[in-house]
C-alpha cells in the first residue's frame, strides 16, 4: 500500500448519480468512490500516480432534496466536432442552451460531510527518475494544507462545489452520524470506469455502511 492521506470534504448540496436512472438524476445514498477520486486527482493529478480509496465515512445524516435544473437536452455528436477539426474553414459546431434546454427534476443530497481516506500507487511507465512516493505526497500534502486545487473540486455535479480540509495524522475526527448503526446495505454502487481499456467499462461493487464508513475494497468490483 502506497502513502495514505485523509480528506475532510463538506458540501451544500450533492449529487452522486445513479446511472441506471435515465430521465432524471437521482443520487446515491452517500459518495461514490470515484467521485471521492475526483475531489483528490483535483487537488493534485499526475499520470504516473493513481488514486485508491479505501473508506469513506458519512458524517452529516442522509438528507435527500428535490429540485428542478436546467439541462440540455442532448450533446454535440463527435461527427460534427470531427469534422471541423479536420476542415479548419468552416463554422465551428456549436450548440446553445436557449434551444436545447429541457427543466429535469433531480432528487439530490442536502449538507454532505464526508472523510475520505486513500492511499496511491505509482504508474512505472509514466514517471521519469525522479518521481517518488515521498515527493508525491509531501506535494499533495502543501496543496492541500494550503487549499490548492487545479480546478474547484465538486460533489458528483459541477454546480455543487466542495470544501475540503487535511486531516493530519492522530487529529480528532468529527463522529459518523451514524456510528450507533451496525450495519446498511446500500445495494450496488459505481466503483469506478476501467479507462486503461478501450470501452471504458463500469465497474461496481456491494456497498455497505458499518457505523457510518463505508469500506471500498477494489477486489471484489465487478
Amino acid at each position: 500500500m502506497g502513502y495514505g492521506v485523509s480528506l475532510h470534504v463538506t458540501g451544500d448540496y450533492a449529487l452522486f448519480t445513479r446511472p441506471e436512472m435515465k430521465a432524471e438524476r437521482v443520487s446515491y445514498d452517500v459518495m461514490t468512490p470515484s467521485a471521492a477520486r475526483g475531489i483528490l486527482e483535483a487537488i493534485y493529478w499526475h499520470p504516473g500516480l493513481r488514486w485508491h480509496i479505501d473508506r469513506i465515512t458519512v458524517l452529516n445524516p442522509i438528507v435527500f432534496d428535490s429540485v428542478r435544473r436546467n439541462e440540455l437536452g442532448g450533446k454535440m455528436s463527435a461527427g460534427a466536432v470531427k469534422s471541423a477539426m479536420k476542415d479548419g474553414t468552416r463554422e465551428p459546431p456549436r450548440q446553445f442552451i436557449q434551444k436545447d434546454r429541457q427543466q429535469r427534476a433531480s432528487l439530490l443530497l442536502r449538507d454532505v460531510a464526508y472523510i475520505i481516506d486513500a492511499h496511491f500507487t505509482l504508474c512505472r511507465e509514466q514517471l521519469t527518475e525522479d518521481d517518488t512516493q515521498e515527493k508525491f505526497y509531501n506535494i499533495f500534502l502543501r496543496r492541500a494544507r494550503q487549499g490548492q486545487c487545479f480546478h474547484q473540486p465538486y460533489l458528483g455535479c459541477r454546480e455543487f462545489p466542495a470544501a475540503f480540509k487535511l486531516l493530519k495524522e492522530g487529529e480528532p475526527r468529527k463522529v459518523s452520524f451514524y456510528a450507533e448503526e451496525e450495519s446498511r446495505d446500500l445495494g450496488w454502487m459505481l466503483w469506478d470506469m476501467e479507462y486503461q481499456t478501450p470501452d471504458c467499462p463500469a465497474r461496481f461493487f456491494r456497498a455497505s455502511m458499518e457505523h457510518g464508513v463505508v469500506a471500498v475494497r477494489e477486489e471484489v468490483a465487478l
